[in-house]
């Protein structure tokens, strides 16, 4: 079973305390062993299993693929630093490579393991389909019990922006805290130690499999 070695941990904090490209070039060695190499491996094994209970989900063990790149765009960035200081990756729903559609993403950090499915922000359509969704009796009401039975589980269920509800949008108490929201996802929060473990595939794919169900109903009620 894949786990990530000491050398991911070595570039993690290494690329954290010397952001530049100079310790980037000087460390690419490590870069490989350490960021690339393990995390195809695990893109690799576990990506079929996500497919196997996410039908339609769509993994490609290379940068640029499930691999989010390391440097950052830092065009409209105040934050100048060329690296990102944690490994991303992204599986995603659709022939498309996107993040305007759910999917499952990781994270890991010197710190942390951060896993969680869902959508960061709707596009107008999207936003527009999700409020109808919310409001609609039987989508709305599907939308509490996902939501509901993530909380109890101890994930964060999360996206909501808004201060007010939208003009125009009203529903019963139950559902109009929706109504704020202008993404929807969920996510939990793992100790690094888990991701040096002989069962963090097996960790990580119970995981997906029980916020899968918030995927679920965004293809459905605002994707599809």
């Amino acid at each position: 079973m894949t786990v990530f070695p000491p050398e991911t941990f070595a570039f993690l904090c290494g690329i954290a305390a010397h952001n530049e490209k100079a310790w980037f070039e000087a460390n690419r060695p490590l870069y490989e062993a350490g960021y690339v190499a393990p995390a195809k491996a695990f893109v690799a094994e576990i990506g079929p299993r996500i497919a196997a209970i996410a039908p339609g989900i769509q993994f490609e063990a290379k940068i640029n693929g499930s691999l989010t790149r390391i440097n950052r765009d830092v065009r409209f960035s105040k934050d100048k630093r060329p690296y990102k200081d944690h490994l991303d990756l992204w599986f995603w729903h659709g022939e498309t490579r996107s993040w305007q559609v759910p999917g499952f993403w990781f994270r890991l950090t010197p710190e942390a393991v951060q896993l969680g499915a869902g959508m960061y922000g709707f596009d107008k359509p999207q936003l527009d389909a999700f409020r109808q969704s919310v409001i609609h009796p039987r989508s709305g009401k599907a939308l509490v019990s996902v939501s509901e039975t993530l909380a109890a589980a101890g994930y964060e269920v999360g996206g909501k922006t808004r201060k007010r509800p939208p003009a125009g949008f009203a529903t019963d108490p139950e559902r109009a805290d929706f109504l704020l929201y202008e993404g929807l996802y969920a996510g939990i929060t793992l100790p690094v130690e888990a991701a040096t473990q002989s069962d963090f595939v097996d960790t990580v794919l119970a995981h997906f499999t029980a916020t899968a169900p918030l995927n679920a109903w965004l293809l459905t009620e605002v994707v599809d």
